[in-house]
């Protein structure tokens, strides 16, 4: 399966925010390369960097359990858990923040 898929086979509600949190990452990380792993669409350089998926009422950022504390200000307006950020669909998407948190992964070698 690959990314593209995935997305197909989603809610239509939800596709838009999936395009739009790819494009963000991919913008951010233009090096690293698309994949599923997990079952989510996932950038990857050596090592998986950062996943998102679509659930039923948000979208899922799996940054890691480190980025979700380095940017635990930020992210004070989500629910987070163990390296998970919930954005619901009916927020906007915050994504400087999820580029900026691609990036912080991708430098660090975080790995979710």
């Amino acid at each position: 399966m690959t990314i593209d898929q995935y997305i197909e086979a989603q809610s239509e509600e939800s596709q838009p925010y999936l395009l739009e949190v790819r494009k963000a990452i991919h913008e951010a990380i233009p090096e690293a390369q698309e994949r599923i792993s997990w079952s989510m669409p996932t950038f990857w350089k050596g090592h998986n960097i950062i996943h998102f998926a679509a659930n039923k009422k948000h979208i899922g950022i799996y940054a890691g359990e480190e980025a979700v504390i380095e940017f635990a200000e930020m992210l004070r307006l989500y629910k987070t858990s163990k390296g998970t950020i919930q954005i619901p669909y009916k927020q906007p998407l915050p994504l400087n923040l999820i580029s900026k948190i691609a990036v912080w992964c991708y430098e660090t070698g975080n790995r979710p």
